[in-house]
């Protein structure tokens, strides 16, 4: 499968979070061709400030193959992730980070700053973005436009 396609299954998790009112962030794991991990935001659901998509797909993955340890993997998530997310991913030793659309005000992974790739670290993550870039970003800002008319 191609980015396109996967960052088209974050796409659709950051759809399920935007239906549970949440804000719409969806994230996957990649490895070796098949999908092993997958989340979407569900902080104010969850009452879990660290229930991030990019946790959440962690954790999943995680589980799913018997290791904190996400070695040769690849994470698709719709936003840039944050100094949190970013963090956890280096942790989990992820190899690639594509995102689609970058966060201004938060964004650990060159917008703001950028963890994923400090000298500082002992993990590197290799970093691509602008893919799926238009439609996540709209998404995010038609959800903000309507919650700020709810207001």
């Amino acid at each position: 499968m191609f980015d396109k396609e996967w960052m088209q299954r974050a796409f659709e998790l950051a759809q399920k979070a935007e239906a549970h009112d949440e804000v719409p962030v969806g994230a996957i794991i990649v490895h070796e061709d098949k999908i092993i991990g997958e989340g979407w935001n569900q902080p104010i659901s969850s009452n879990d400030p660290t229930a991030h998509a990019e946790i959440m797909a962690l954790r999943d993955a995680g589980n799913n193959i018997g290791n904190y340890r996400l070695s040769n993997a690849t994470m698709y998530v719709s936003l840039e992730p944050c100094a949190m997310c970013a963090g956890a991913i280096v942790h989990a030793r992820i190899a690639k980070l594509v995102y689609a659309t970058d966060d201004p005000k938060t964004g650990a992974c060159g917008s703001v700053f950028n963890l994923l790739q400090t000298e500082e670290l002992n993990h590197k993550v290799e970093i691509e973005k602008g893919i799926f870039e238009e439609e996540c970003r709209t998404l995010l800002q038609d959800f903000f436009k309507a919650k700020r008319v709810k207001q």
